[in-house]
């Protein structure tokens, strides 16, 4: 009797389009094998077989890893924007700061004292004398 897997989690079953690869790995591999192969032939006049073929996989390599790595779920490019965030764009110490309630409480009963001091003035002002 034949055993199959059938995974708990639907979610992260992909939809395969053609020779059992996802829409995703045929474009990249389209435009790895767009770019690799005539840099192939162009090469291999000029400096023999073997490093023409070295070469080709040296700039298909990426398209391959953009196809095919995923880590947690997520795609090379996450990956590596994220990576990028943590390690450049973002600050690298963040404080640890909490909303405290009481100096809130504390803040705004000083502005409240502040506040009537303004309104309610403590001294009378001298009378302006009229000029004739």
């Amino acid at each position: 009797m034949a055993y199959v897997t059938v995974p708990k989690d639907l979610s992260e079953v992909k939809t395969k389009v053609l020779f059992n690869l996802t829409k995703r790995q045929l474009i990249c591999f389209g435009i790895g094998a767009a770019i690799g192969i005539p840099a192939f032939f162009l090469l291999r006049s000029f400096t023999g077989t073997s490093p023409a073929a070295i070469v080709m996989v040296v700039i298909m390599l990426p398209f391959f890893l953009f196809a095919m790595y995923e880590k947690n779920g997520q795609p090379l490019e996450k990956v590596l924007r994220n990576i990028i965030q943590v390690s450049f764009l973002r600050p690298k110490q963040r404080p640890y700061e909490t909303n405290n309630y009481y100096a809130l409480l504390q803040r705004q009963e000083k502005l409240n004292e502040e506040v009537a001091q303004i309104v309610r003035p403590t001294r009378t002002l001298p009378q302006r004398q009229k000029k004739d």
